[in-house]
């Protein structure tokens, strides 16, 4: 009899042993009562009856996932490597384990799937240089694709864009055709503005011919500040006229 009872306590405590679940503070347990599901509970110290109750363990932590080299053409038709991370959690622990047989592997192959359809819609420079608004595509479609099953996609960052060295040396070569353009285009503004700057000047001048004069006196001044050599330059016929006057009107007198 003694031996008996000693067997019941065992078994009733190997039982209880079976029955106490922990759930830590980010963990979450889906509890089933024969097949059909019952509750979410958690965190802290639940009870599961064995065989009567089933229980899943859901971890609710962000969770961060490598995304594969993916091998993408882009609209352009150029052939290039593309990976990515993915961060998503779980914010519905019932529709996770419900909805889906494996959350996370389900994740990984739509993220591959989107990541290719999405860059397949962009030309290489579109790739390259407006990385935060294919981030930002790539994560509402994944979101809401995972949105059934009790998935929050929180951000898709593209890490890398591999491009074949052939296409490399073609994108310099464009590269360095495209800041030589700009070059032209700077030089020629630059030169426009200086015409418009002179025919400005010009109309000045003619409207107020003294202007002339005093530039051609200060040029003559900067010369002779320069070198102190001997210049040899016209007299403007408009400075001398007077003094030309002056001694035709003497002559008559004289004579």
């Amino acid at each position: 009899m003694l031996n008996v009872l000693i067997v019941v306590l065992v078994l009733v405590a190997i039982l209880v042993f079976m029955s106490i679940k922990v759930l830590r503070e980010y963990e979450r347990g889906v509890v089933f009562f024969l097949g059909r599901f019952q509750s979410v509970q958690g965190p802290g110290l639940i009870i599961v009856i064995p065989v009567i109750q089933q229980f899943v363990r859901v971890d609710l932590r962000t969770v961060f996932m490598d995304v594969p080299s993916q091998d993408v053409i882009s609209k352009d038709n150029v052939s290039v490597k593309v990976n990515a991370v993915l961060y998503f959690k779980v914010v519905d622990p019932e529709r996770a384990v419900i909805q889906i047989e494996d959350y996370y592997g389900a994740t990984s192959q739509l993220a591959q799937t989107t990541l290719r359809s999405v860059l397949g819609q962009h030309d290489l420079d579109e790739m390259l240089s407006e990385r935060e608004k294919l981030n930002q595509d790539v994560q509402e479609i994944v979101d809401t694709h995972t949105d059934p099953w009790g998935i929050k996609v929180i951000n898709v960052e593209i890490k890398h864009v591999d491009i074949d060295s052939t296409m490399v040396r073609a994108i310099a070569r464009q590269a360095e055709a495209e800041r030589e353009r700009r070059a032209k285009v700077i030089n020629a503004e630059g030169e426009f503005q200086a015409a418009q700057k002179l025919l400005e000047a010009s109309q000045i001048i003619a409207k107020q011919p003294q202007a002339l004069q005093l530039r051609y006196l200060q040029t003559l001044n900067d010369i002779a500040g320069v070198n102190n050599s001997t210049v040899v330059f016209p007299i403007p016929m408009d400075i001398i006229q007077p003094l030309l006057d002056r001694v035709g009107e003497k002559k008559p007198g004289t004579s």
